[in-house]
Order: structure tokens, then sequence, then C-alpha cells
């Protein structure tokens, strides 16, 4: 069960889903039974999730990555559908 960031420097406990981005990576167990994948959760709270995001490396094992930063701002909403006059 996840209770808190993966971000381990951010303390932050889950109580919303809503709040952040939960991840499922497939990863290896450290017993040495048969079955040694195992599916886990992680969750990066919203303040983290705006700047980092969880991928898995060449081990299985999570690491946190920056996101790339945007070269152009995304357009405001007028921008992105504008009102366009209606024909007759």
């Amino acid at each position: 069960m996840v209770n808190t960031c993966a971000n381990p420097t951010c303390c932050k406990a889950l109580r919303y889903l809503r709040d952040g981005v939960v991840y499922l990576f497939a990863t290896r167990s450290h017993s040495n039974s048969a079955d040694a994948n195992h599916k886990e959760h992680f969750w990066l709270c919203g303040d983290c999730a705006e700047h980092w995001t969880l991928r898995p490396d060449a081990s299985n094992h999570v690491q946190m990555v920056p996101k790339p930063r945007r070269k152009t701002p995304l357009p405001s909403t007028t921008e992105a559908h504008p009102t366009l006059p209606l024909a007759m």
C-alpha cells in the first residue's frame, strides 16, 4: 500500500487520489521465489508530479526523473477554442 509520496525529499501523506499521480510498475522482488516479478504502486503528490515523473530503469528499479520543460506555453482557452461566427 502506498502511504507517502515517492519523492524521498517529500513527506506528504497520500490522502486523496485526485492529488497527484499513481503509477503501477512491474518490479523485481528481492526473494528467490519463482514469481520474482510483482506489481507495485507508487504515488507522486501533486506538487512533485508538476516537476517529476517516475519510470523504471534497466534493472527494473523505479527512478524519479525531471519532466521536460515546455518551450512554449500552452494557449489560453480563448486561443485554443476561438469563437467563430455562425453561418446562416
